[in-house]
């Protein structure tokens, strides 16, 4: 097939669609570039139908290569491993849009490949592997309803503006990254939406910037909108121009409607009852006797005809039985109405060696979220990233066992779910943090999900505040969230605050709330229908904004504000500024100043190449005396007569010993000062090298060499060997 080609101007952004010329033999490839930045997208769908499969297998995975940035990778093996979080989370950022446009009926196993070929460090590329797979698949003649196309939008200086640089997001107070779908008739409907702040977000708005409040974001989602169309009419404009293949697909059917009719006349009104059980065990435990009840009653011969089907009736007929309720009188689940939450406590300091603990509970959700501090050089590098010096210094850690559900299950590396939970927890707390100047710590919080029944990303966002502030962390505000659902149908649609977890299962959409009293720091939605319009979400959001409230004066209760004295176990972090040309001085040759300051204050040293030194000690008076050191060798004050130092013995002489007092100067104690009045016979009699002991300044000698005096005898000072 000849290369074919579209391309649109979004603003000052070029974004071009390609097809025809790499990866043929794919049912769909194309390739997408924005500036320079290219992603090969690729699409395939098995041609045949897997046998008794009850799901539908979209598989999305992304693929970083080292070269794209014209580097070689730097592990021993010399090639990429596997997928960073980073590409992980661009896996979830594309699959999730993408999902709920296939029709319901189709199980065949599609697979969508995004090789990022390309980066400019001028624009990232996550966004446009939305638009670039939604192309591929409508290349590839998938029944997919397309199309859908990704825009990433960020509040810079009062506007909204598309597709910002990674220089021009230096200045947005937030950004938002939308997926909808653009209909023949014009309409857009929002599949998909992420939402967060910046590390300077907040000094932003300290000097004016608009807060990133629930009506901004609304207008946000209307700004992505047209923008959205437009990117859908450069995909029709591309598919035009080639030849779609039309393609046989086969029909899952789940279960026929008489063994729908069967299921519901076997369980009657039983399955009504239970689902009005309000405790989860006790819910599932009922389910599971009328599941089995209905068996036993349908008999071996029919289960084992129509087992999958009975199984997936039963599903169904719950559903239906739950949606039904919530649409026609906002009962709930668990009796509440559409807007009330589930009891609410917290709790801090739980784990005594830890450097901070928060224990946070939503009804049967309870996490445990903990604090960890550490030196800079502890921050993180992530993906491609990292071959642009960029690093996380706040890192939050999702851990969900099987036990939190009362399962039993695998344990071990992360999968794409608990990175996703993690990466929102993470990303709803980020706002809030106080700069690196301000704390100049690696932040580590793993949050520990006890027990599931409904948004845990949401519980770790409260967890990590309240972890947070009991490590001492001098967070800006208080940051709590919520998690939301809406059930459409019938031309109704209700809203739901504090959604259990088969309420996200039976529902249409799942939208989670991050933020502090005044605005949002972090928002996510996914549908699981065709799309939600931005009435309906800005209506969501308010009464997302009531629950946060709640939930924030709930963990008040805990703990009003950080400590104010950090964990005893927790390092001892300063920080000083030194001219950036004496950053070799105070390294000394080969190390040996530094090493030297570092073995005498038992403290870790590092040195930034913006002349920033960071000291870290387990016992604070440590760290103070290593900062005195460095300001004494790089800033020096004037010495004067009677000043005393903990001075080192660095070398012995017949007439008396040289003490080191500061990094680069070194004193003379004189054998006559040695012997507490009486004459001793040599120095070694009383000192030998690598000695402490305390002295005191007596004179500065023309040559500037230092004569000091024992501020008592060096025996009864107990002067110790290092």
């Amino acid at each position: 097939m000849e290369a074919k080609q579209a391309s649109t101007q979004v603003e000052s952004k070029n974004i071009t669609l390609q097809t025809g010329h790499l990866a043929k033999l794919a049912d769909g490839a194309v390739v997408i570039a924005c500036g320079e930045t290219t992603i090969l997208v690729t699409a395939v769908a098995s041609p045949t139908l897997r046998e008794g499969i009850d799901f539908f297998p979209l598989t999305v995975d992304i693929e970083e290569r080292v070269y794209a940035a014209g580097r070689i990778p730097g592990s021993v093996l010399r090639r990429e491993g596997r997928p960073s979080e980073k590409a992980t989370l661009t896996a979830r950022l594309t699959d999730r849009p993408l999902r709920p446009t296939f029709p319901d009926w189709f199980r065949h196993e599609v697979q969508v490949i995004a090789t990022v070929m390309q980066v400019d460090e001028l624009n990232p590329h996550d966004v446009h592997c939305i638009t670039g797979a939604s192309a591929a698949l409508m290349i590839g003649g998938v029944p997919f309803a397309g199309p859908i196309s990704g825009v990433r939008m960020a509040h810079i200086h009062g506007r909204w503006v598309p597709f910002p640089t990674w220089e021009e997001m230096e200045n947005a107070t937030v950004e938002l990254v939308v997926a909808g779908r653009s209909s023949d008739d014009g309409n857009i409907d929002i599949l998909m939406i992420e939402c967060g702040g910046f590390e300077h977000t907040w000094g932003l708005i300290q000097d004016g910037a608009t807060l990133p409040t629930e009506e901004l974001i609304a207008e946000g989602l209307e700004a992505a909108q047209p923008i959205i169309k437009q990117l859908g009419d450069l995909q029709r404009e591309l598919v035009a121009q080639v030849d779609v293949p039309e393609r046989t697909w086969l029909e899952a059917v789940d279960y026929t409607p008489d063994v729908l009719d069967n299921v519901k006349n076997v369980a009657g009104s039983r399955l009504e009852d239970a689902l009005a059980v309000a405790a989860k065990a006790d819910r599932e435990a009922a389910l599971d006797d009328i599941a089995a009840d209905v068996a036993a009653k349908l008999g071996d011969e029919y289960m084992e005809e129509h087992g999958k089907e009975v199984k997936a009736a039963l599903r169904s007929a719950q559903k239906s039985i739950v949606r039904k309720r919530i649409l026609d009188s906002g009962q709930r689940i668990d009796g509440r109405t559409p807007t009330q939450i589930r009891p609410l406590s917290a709790q801090v300091g739980l784990l005594s060696r830890a450097h901070g603990t928060g224990l946070f509970n939503r009804g049967e959700t309870q996490v445990l979220s903990v604090a960890t501090l550490a030196m800079p050089r502890m921050e993180q590098f992530i993906g491609v990233d990292e071959l642009f010096d960029k690093t996380k210094r706040y890192i939050h850690h999702y851990m969900f066992p099987p036990y939190s559900v009362g399962e039993t299950g695998r344990v071990g590396a992360p999968r794409r779910r608990d990175i996703g939970h993690g990466a929102l927890a993470e990303k709803a707390v980020l706002v809030s943090l106080p700069s690196a100047d301000e704390f100049p710590y690696a932040i580590r919080v793993v949050s520990e999900v006890l027990s599931s029944n409904g948004s845990t990303s949401m519980a770790s966002t409260c967890g990590s505040t309240l972890a947070l502030m009991d490590a001492g962390v001098p967070l800006r505000d208080m940051v709590g969230g919520i998690a939301m659902g809406l059930v459409v149908g019938d031309g109704k649609y209700v809203t739901l605050t504090d959604i259990l977890g088969a309420e996200d299962g039976y529902g249409d959409m799942d939208f989670k709330v991050a933020g502090t009293e005044n605005f949002v720091t972090a928002l996510q939605l996914d549908t699981k229908t065709l799309g939600i319009s931005v009435d309906v979400l800005r209506g969501a959001m308010q009464q997302a904004k009531q629950a946060r409230l709640e939930i924030l004066a709930a963990m008040r209760e805990a703990i009003d504000k950080p400590r104010a004295e950090m964990s005893p176990h927790a390092p001892r972090i300063l920080m000083v500024n030194i001219p950036v040309e004496k950053i070799g001085e105070l390294i000394g040759p080969k190390g040996k100043t530094i090493n030297d300051i570092i073995a005498r204050t038992e403290t870790q040293i590092d040195v930034e190449d913006d002349g920033r030194v960071l000291v870290s000690a387990s016992v604070g008076d440590n760290a103070d005396k290593a900062v005195k050191m460095i300001n004494d060798l790089v800033n020096p004050q004037p010495l004067e007569i009677g000043q005393e130092f903990d001075g080192k013995v660095v070398k012995i002489t017949e007439f008396g010993a040289f003490v080191n007092v500061m990094p680069g100067k070194d004193g003379l104690v004189h054998i006559s000062k040695l012997g507490g009045g009486k004459r001793i016979a040599k120095v070694t009699d009383v000192l030998n090298e690598g000695d402490h002991i305390r002295v005191k300044l007596t004179e500065v000698r023309p040559d500037g060499k230092l004569n000091l005096t024992p501020i008592e005898d060096a025996v009864e000072a107990g002067a110790t060997a290092e």
